[in-house]
C-alpha cells in the first residue's frame, strides 16, 4: 500500500479536512509518512488568506519540484484556498502537480470522493467538526468567499449522528467550524439555527464539551447567548472578531456593524454569562486607516479587555474588494508597528486576566504530551501545563494553578 504525507497551514477548517483526508487514507490501508520525501501521495492543504501563508505554500510547492522530477511516479496534490476557479492557470505555473482540487472537495481520483465522510478510527480527545462551509458576508479584505463558496450547511441530523459516532470512538470535545457558524441552518429547508443544533449535541452521552468558532458580531443573536448560558457542556468562551474599533474602518472593511453594536454585544454577553472568556480578532493597517483610527481599536480593546487577541497586518488578497477598489496605503513599517503595540497591550491584558486565576482549581482536558508535560485547556479555553508520572491522555483533570503567563497556565494535580 502507498505511504502519504499531508502537509497543511491555516485555518481550524484547513486542520479538520486534513484529518477526514488522512482518515480516508488510513480507512483504505495506506501508511502516514512523518516526511514528504518518504511518500508516494502528497497533498498540500493550503492558505491565502495572508500573504505569508501564501507565500509558505507556494515555496513548499517549489520545493516539492525536484522531489518529483526525481520520483515521476510520486502523486502530488494541492487543495485549500489557494486553489481558485481557474485551474487551467495553476496547471500551466506548476505543471509538476497531479491534481489541484478546491476546499472543501474531495481528492479527485477514484474512490477517494466520500472523504468529507471519513472519521478517524481512535480521534484524539478533542475533535473538530465542520457544520458550515464558504460564507456569504464578503468582507472587503477577505478571500473565503471566492475560495469556498456561498454558505452551505450540513444537515443537523448528520451532525448530530456524525458526533455520536466520534464519541463512540473517544471523542470528549467537539468544536464545530464554520467561517460563520452564526448562519448556520440558514438554508436548510427546516431552519433550524446554531441554537438548535448544540442543544441537541448537548444530549449526547459521554460527550464533555462543546465549542463552536469563529462567529460574526452581526449575526450572533441573542437566543444563542442565552442557549450558552443554559446548556452544561457548551464551553464559556466565545470567539468574536470585532477587527477594527474604528466605524470608518469597519464600513471599509464591509463588517455590517458599528463599535456601538460591538461594545453591546459584548455588555449582554458578559451580562448573562459573567464567568464567559472572549477572544478577538484585529486586523491593523487596513487600506486608509489613520493614526488616530488606530487609537480607536487600541481604546477599545483597553476598554473592553479580552482574554486573547489574534492580530494581523492587512495584506491585500487578489480579487478581493479592498484589492480592487483600495489603495493598500499604511506603510508596511507602519503596519508592524501598529501591530507592535496592539500586542504589547494585550500581553499587559492577558497577564493580569490570567494571574486571577493563581491558586484557583480548574478542570483540563488533556490533550497530549509536550517536552516532557502533559498539557490540555480549560473549558474556557486557557492553555494548562503539569507534570505528573501517571498517564491523562484524553482525561479530565483538575489542576491548581501555580504559575501564570499571558499565554500559558502551570499546575498540579488535585489528588
Amino acid at each position: 500500500m502507498p505511504n502519504y504525507h499531508i502537509w497543511t497551514i491555516g485555518c481550524q477548517m484547513n486542520k479538520a479536512e486534513s484529518e477526514r483526508l488522512a482518515s480516508l487514507f488510513d480507512q483504505k490501508g495506506y501508511q502516514v509518512v512523518p516526511n514528504a520525501t518518504q511518500a508516494d501521495i502528497i497533498i498540500l492543504n493550503t492558505c491565502v488568506v495572508r500573504q505569508n501563508a501564501e507565500d509558505r505554500a507556494v515555496n513548499k510547492l517549489r520545493n516539492l519540484k525536484t522531489l518529483k522530477k526525481s520520483h515521476p511516479g510520486l502523486i502530488l496534490a494541492v487543495t485549500g484556498c489557494w486553489v481558485d476557479s481557474n485551474i487551467d492557470r495553476l496547471k500551466a505555473n506548476f505543471p509538476y502537480v497531479d491534481y489541484f482540487f478546491k476546499a472543501g472537495d474531495g481528492p479527485p481520483w477514484e474512490d477517494l470522493n466520500e472523504w468529507s465522510q471519513a472519521l478517524p478510527k481512535q480521534p484524539q480527545p478533542t475533535t473538530y467538526v465542520p457544520i458550515i462551509q464558504g460564507c456569504n458576508n464578503f468582507c472587503a479584505y477577505c478571500v473565503v468567499p471566492y475560495r469556498r463558496g456561498r454558505e452551505r450547511s450540513r444537515p443537523l441530523s448528520e451532525v448530530v449522528c456524525e458526533v455520536k459516532e466520534l464519541v463512540k470512538r473517544g471523542t470528549m470535545e467537539v468544536t464545530l467550524l464554520g467561517q460563520n457558524v452564526d448562519s448556520y441552518g440558514h438554508d436548510l429547508p427546516d431552519k433550524p439555527d446554531l441554537a438548535d443544533l448544540l442543544t441537541e449535541l448537548n444530549g449526547i452521552d459521554n460527550l464533555y464539551r462543546i465549542r463552536f468558532l469563529t462567529n460574526h458580531p452581526k449575526d450572533m443573536s441573542l437566543r444563542l447567548i442565552q442557549r450558552i448560558t443554559e446548556l452544561d457542556k457548551v464551553c464559556k468562551n466565545i470567539n468574536l472578531p470585532m477587527q477594527s474599533g474604528s466605524n470608518e474602518i469597519l464600513k471599509a472593511m464591509r463588517r455590517g456593524y458599528t463599535v456601538e453594536d460591538y461594545r453591546r454585544l459584548i455588555n449582554e454577553i458578559r451580562r448573562e454569562i459573567p464567568d464567559i472568556s472572549l477572544s478577538n480578532d484585529i486586523i491593523v493597517g487596513f487600506p486608509t486607516e489613520t493614526e488616530a483610527q488606530f487609537q480607536q481599536t487600541v481604546d477599545v480593546l483597553t476598554e473592553l479587555r479580552f482574554d486573547t487577541v489574534h492580530i494581523a497586518a492587512y495584506s491585500p488578497r487578489p480579487g478581493t474588494i479592498a484589492a480592487r477598489e483600495l489603495v493598500d496605503d499604511v506603510p508596511a513599517d507602519e503596519k508592524k508597528r501598529r501591530l507592535s503595540i496592539v500586542e504589547k497591550l494585550q500581553e499587559k491584558i492577558a497577564t493580569k486576566i490570567n494571574a486571577g486565576l493563581m491558586e484557583k482549581t480548574v478542570e483540563v482536558l488533556v490533550e497530549g504530551k509536550e517536552k516532557g508535560k502533559w498539557y490540555g485547556r480549560t473549558g474556557t479555553d486557557k492553555l494548562v501545563f503539569f507534570s505528573d508520572n501517571a498517564n491523562y491522555a484524553g482525561k479530565l483533570v483538575h489542576l491548581k494553578i501555580e504559575l501564570t503567563s499571558p499565554w500559558s497556565l502551570q499546575g498540579t494535580v488535585n489528588h
